[in-house]
């Protein structure tokens, strides 16, 4: 696997990576996941977020997007973390994370940064500077935690 790292403003994507990051996202989110929601949510093209991609090819197999502290409230806010699943079990997980605080930090230096972690990845994000903050609560009937990093 020869992975490019990408990271773009949105108004910087072709439709052709949107349509990919939103094929996705349905497809483990939704379909895998089994839960019926609204994952296309209306924050993918608004203020300063952005997409930070891994291509194999012309495969993506991995993502999240980072949403801007001045539309979130204060902190940078990753979210809609993702790899694909032909994809797992070779740590792409680990770099997706190392390139997302790089990039937070590029374009948001000094902010704290939060995250809606699966309850049972506590411990991963944990491996990032990540602290709980608040109680465990369901999501789409999945145990969920905030986490924030300062």
């Amino acid at each position: 696997m020869t992975i490019e790292w990408v990271c773009k403003h949105h108004t910087d994507l072709g439709k052709e990576q949107l349509y990919a990051i939103l094929q996705l996202r349905t497809e483990v989110f939704v379909v895998e996941q089994k839960c019926a929601y609204q994952e296309v949510d209306g924050q993918d093209l608004e203020g300063d977020t952005c997409h930070l991609m891994a291509w194999d090819d012309d495969q993506l197999v991995a993502y999240l997007r980072l949403l801007d502290p001045v539309s979130q409230g204060g902190d940078v806010v990753i979210g809609r973390v993702v790899i694909a699943p032909q994809a797992r079990g070779k740590g792409l997980g680990h770099e997706l994370m190392e390139h997302a605080l790089k990039q937070a930090q590029k374009h948001w230096p000094q902010t704290p940064i939060y995250l809606s972690a699966q309850a049972h990845l506590q411990g991963y994000y944990g491996r990032y500077g990540f602290n709980v903050v608040g109680e465990q609560y369901l999501e789409d009937d999945i145990p969920h935690i905030g986490m924030r990093r300062s």
